[in-house]
């Protein structure tokens, strides 16, 4: 069952026994202890109230303070330091306040009164045993009296106070006069200063540490059962999960940055119509938009009013004010966040501020996702390398002997051929390690696929369009599918296949029945092309190919939520290829 209990903060190391007022408190609040802190001395803020005025002053019971000496200022002043203050007696009466605290919510003053009471009664315990803290060595009298510091909420839990107990010394000026003979009232006075604010950023702040730590947990029995693109899928979750419970916005995107091409690529987006994507934004502080300008001086930049800023790129969509900041990786920007909104002046520094921080997490996590592809890649291609080393001189030596057997079945036709073919499987055995060591860049079993010439029923007719940078890689995708029937157009980027998606349309040429697009290349990615075919003919399937999983701009994760038909991680049969074209175009 949830506490509804009003939440204190007790400051251990001050006027009292931290585990004694936790005891004593608890049936009103929900009782913490903070860490030690030291005792507020003289020159602190909140030491004891000055009561003073030329007046009468009524505590609550409806007795009277004596006249206090002191200007009349005294009491203006205490209404005037933005505090709230308060004289109690030792029993939780309170005698008199200043107009701030006069205007708590009856229930939160009915908590300060409590306060007042249980710690005023301990303080002053205290005192009397000699345990406050504070005194001399020699055991003299501080000329401060004991004090607590206490954090509390208030009643409805919206405000948050910092709050001083301090005993008000018997013999202050301006106190109410004794009766003769009876013992002067030891008397508490509060001090409350309203930390809402600052507790509110502070309470965020532990929230983005939280959610930063986050982004980088994951679980490893469940990642061992994901590839690189689906690894790249949770850690997308989490951010948009994250911003969303954390920053307020209506738009929301991340950007990273192609080193090559300058090139802002959208990664990330929640809310934004899929027009944004058209723009390409370069980080270039002029004509880039605020997005450009953030990554090119690696400085965050709030906008307060869309239609007066002339950084923000006109007819975008309806955002009224926006807060952009770089994503860095040390002194390095790799991207931006920009988040935005449909109220003007939604944002100011403190967002800003909390903004980078998650920024930084965010850099972080992306770097270290990338940093596993890359390691893939580099493992893969160390460990093929040794292997093709070490089976080079076995297989020399398979060779030598085989050579030396040639000479003895030379009249045995037969045997002859099986010898040949043992010569056979030997170079396909060093072919194959050589195309699996020279990594992403090649594709396996390519010789037997080419043989095939086969016309596949599946694949006759049908109309195919292969993007790749790679020229090796286009021409064997290519020439392997033109023989199995299929009428294929080979494109050497994401910019011409884009163009030549765009220009069947326009032209309603035959329409193409499928797109194969690798994911990483120089002047669009795979998303982009993609993203195009969609537009044009959105029922077309569409397969994208990246080297082991290597994804820089997330185009998987971003297509597969939009209908990406498939994903090849290179290298990869040749014949895989083929069945995921044909299971494709049965759909259709």
């Amino acid at each position: 069952m949830p506490d509804d209990r009003p939440k204190l903060v007790v400051f251990s190391g001050e006027g009292a026994d931290a585990s004694r007022l936790k005891d004593r408190l608890r049936e009103s609040f929900e009782v913490t202890v903070g860490p030690v802190e030291h005792s507020p001395g003289a020159g602190d803020q909140g030491v004891r109230p000055l009561v003073s005025g030329e007046r009468q002053d009524k505590p609550s019971n409806g007795a009277t303070l004596g006249r206090t000496e002191g200007p009349a200022w005294s009491v203006s002043l205490l209404n005037a330091i933005g505090e709230g203050v308060s004289l109690f007696s030792r029993s939780g009466e309170r005698l008199w306040a200043n107009d701030l605290f006069q205007g708590y919510d009856p229930r939160t003053a009915d908590l300060l009164n409590v306060a007042a009471r249980e710690v005023g009664s301990e303080l002053i315990e205290h005192q009397k045993l000699g345990l406050a803290a504070g005194l001399a060595a020699d055991g003299v009298k501080p000329e401060t009296e004991p004090s607590q510091r206490l954090e509390l909420t208030s009643a409805d839990g919206s405000r948050y106070y910092e709050v001083l107990v301090s005993l008000v010394a018997p013999n202050f000026p301006g106190l109410p006069i004794p009766t003769p003979g009876a013992e002067q009232e030891q008397l508490v006075a509060l001090v409350i200063r309203d930390v809402t604010a600052a507790n509110r950023v502070r309470l965020r702040m532990d929230a983005i540490d939280r959610a930063g730590a986050e982004l980088f947990t994951l679980d490893a029995d469940a990642v061992r059962k994901l590839n690189a693109a689906e690894r790249l899928k949770v850690l997308e979750d989490k951010v948009v999960r994250f911003s969303r419970d954390l920053l307020r916005f209506d738009h929301f995107a991340i950007r990273l940055l192609d080193a090559r091409s300058g090139r802002l690529e959208l990664v990330i987006k929640v809310g934004l119509p899929s027009e944004y994507e058209a723009f390409d934004i370069f980080a270039k502080p002029e004509g880039n938009g605020i997005s450009g300008w953030v990554a090119a001086t690696g400085k965050s930049y709030i906008c307060d009013d869309t239609s007066k800023d002339e950084l923000f790129l006109p007819g975008l969509h309806g955002a009224r004010s926006s807060l952009t900041v770089p994503l860095r990786l040390h002194d390095k920007v790799i991207g931006i966040l920009n988040i935005e909104s449909q109220e003007e002046a939604a944002f100011d520094d403190d967002d800003r501020q909390l903004a980078e921080i998650f920024a930084r997490y965010i850099a972080m996590a992306v770097h270290m996702q990338e940093n596993l592809v890359v390691e893939r890649t580099t493992t893969n291609l160390s460990v093929s390398g040794r292997v093709e080393g070490e089976l080079a001189e076995p297989l020399a030596d398979i060779v030598q002997q085989v050579e030396f057997l040639q000479q003895f079945v030379a009249d045995d036709p037969t045997t002859s051929a099986h010898v040949a073919r043992i010569l056979r499987d030997v170079e396909a055995i060093r072919s194959r390690v050589r195309d699996v060591a020279s990594g992403p860049q090649t594709l396996l079993g390519v010789e037997k696929a080419m043989e095939n010439r086969t016309l596949d029923p599946i694949l006759q007719g049908r109309r195919v369009l292969v993007a790749d940078d790679q020229p090796k890689i286009r021409q064997i995708i290519g020439s392997v599918l033109r023989n199995r029937g299929a009428r294929v157009t080979v494109c050497d980027g994401g910019g011409e296949a884009i163009k030549a998606l765009e220009t069947a349309a326009i032209e309603q040429e035959v329409p193409y029945d499928l797109v194969v697009s690798d994911i990483r290349m120089p002047d669009h990615n795979g998303y982009e092309v993609f993203a195009a075919a969609k537009k044009y003919r959105p029922e077309i399937p569409v397969i994208l190919m990246t080297g082991f999983g290597y994804d820089p701009h997330h185009s998987i994760v971003r297509a597969s939520q939009e209908g990406l038909q498939s994903v090849l991680f290179k290298p990869f049969q040749i014949e895989q290829l083929v069945e995921t074209v044909k299971k494709a175009l049965k759909g259709k």
